[in-house]
């Protein structure tokens, strides 16, 4: 037998994952045994350790009391980025829409100057602290967009910042480039979206680290037609689509993602059911982030739409500097208390269908099933139910990657 990495065993639940109907599969008295960094075997206590036993283990983990769950999944991040923004924050409060700061050079904006001013080594740092934050809360697989360069070379430092942090870390990384995220000061859009689309889109494709391409398609800031033009011409270099959609009006942009057969479509607050059909007919997961509506004082986007339409909903963070939180386990209660979401639901939108938003579902990424990758979290609770409920703490006691310990008492180790 191979060596036998870890078994975490006699915890109150173990989630799977997804049934065989889409509901949670969930196991009491379970254990989790682990060999050469992959899930072995997932069952009841007794029966994982008749064959693994805990004393042949490198790590043995008594759970009791406590729920396992596959690792978070966060597919939608801004988390790469500089300066400090808590002074809006403050305005926001005062009754000061976003949209506003951003027209007087304050949001995005204000953001991109401070990454432009940071050095490559403060960039990778302050990457590195947020994965080591977001690691912490439970997640260990998470996208990282760049859009806070809106120039060549800063969108590279940024791709170059991901790849560096993501190279010495146990979070796996997936980068998206979102060069079309703002227009910078002085700038024509459609000019700038020429930028993009002929230097920004094949430097970054070239480049090699991004997966996904997205854009901000939203009032006042890129047209469905201009967002079309950066979506192909990302696609035509080889980056999957992504869409910021609907966040502050109804544009159509979900209906662009839905046309392009993007990955996701993301915030999705102002879709409205015409929009989650097409999404579900063109087998475009929505991604909702409560987290941003939570932060705007916004109402929330309405999950049980694009459930009916046959489109179940994944969960994200948003993790920047107007939406600053590194917790799943925050937004899953976010999207229970806020949205009205089973707890169920809410975390199979933190895991599994989080995974397929980003195209990890297909390894298992976000499942505890025999054989995909070993990336877990033992939770202080004895169900599934305990995360969104007891929402004030961080519940994650201990993260598993590949079946080694990468985190324990909200600390990277």
């Amino acid at each position: 037998m191979s060596d036998l990495d870890a078994v975490v065993y006699g915890a109150s639940e173990v989630v799977v994952g997804p049934d065989d109907a889409g509901g949670l599969n969930t196991c009491e008295d379970g254990a989790v045994a682990v060999v050469d960094g992959t899930v072995a075997a997932a069952g009841e206590t007794d029966d994982v350790l008749a064959e693994y036993p805990a004393e042949n283990a490198e790590t043995a983990i008594e759970a009791g009391g406590k729920t396992v769950l596959p690792g978070f999944v966060d597919p939608h991040t801004h988390a790469l980025f500089a300066g400090d923004r808590s002074d809006e924050f403050a305005a926001k409060l005062r009754g000061k829409p976003y949209q506003e700061i951003l027209a007087e050079g304050g949001g995005i904006l204000r953001t991109v100057e401070a990454v432009r001013a940071a050095s490559d080594e403060e960039l990778v740092a302050n990457l590195t602290d947020q994965l080591d934050a977001m690691l912490a809360h439970g997640t260990t697989t998470a996208e990282v967009k760049t859009g806070y360069g809106l120039d060549t070379e800063t969108e590279l430092r940024m791709l170059d910042a991901v790849e560096a942090a993501a190279a010495d870390h146990p979070v796996d990384v997936v980068a998206t480039f979102l060069g079309a995220h703002a227009v910078p000061d002085g700038t024509d859009t459609d000019d700038y979206v020429d930028e993009v689309v002929d230097e920004q889109i094949p430097a970054a494709a070239e480049h090699g680290a991004a997966e996904f391409c997205d854009v901000f398609c939203e009032e006042g800031v890129f047209t469905v037609e201009q967002s079309r033009r950066v979506l192909e011409a990302g696609r035509e270099h080889g980056l999957t689509p992504k869409i910021h959609a609907e966040e502050f009006t109804r544009l159509g942009s979900a209906q662009l993602a839905a046309d392009l057969g993007a990955a996701s479509a993301d915030h999705l607050l102002h879709a409205n059911r015409e929009d989650a059909e097409a999404l579900a007919d063109a087998d475009v997961r929505p991604v909702l982030l409560p987290g941003t509506a939570f932060a705007l004082g916004e109402d929330y986007a309405d999950p049980e739409q694009f459930e009916a339409a046959g489109a179940p909903v994944a969960l994200a963070t948003d993790l920047n500097p107007n939406c600053y939180s590194q917790s799943m386990g925050f937004v899953v209660a976010l999207a229970c208390n806020g949205m009205r979401m089973a707890p169920a639901d809410a975390l199979l939108g933190a895991t599994t269908r989080a995974a397929r938003a980003i195209d990890r579902d297909g390894d298992g990424t976000g499942t505890l099933r025999e054989g995909t990758a070993a990336d877990l979290l033992v939770a202080d609770g004895p169900s599934h139910v305990h995360v969104p409920y007891n929402f004030g703490v961080n519940s994650v006691e201990t993260v598993l990657k590949d079946g080694s310990v990468v985190a324990s008492g909200g600390e990277r180790v």
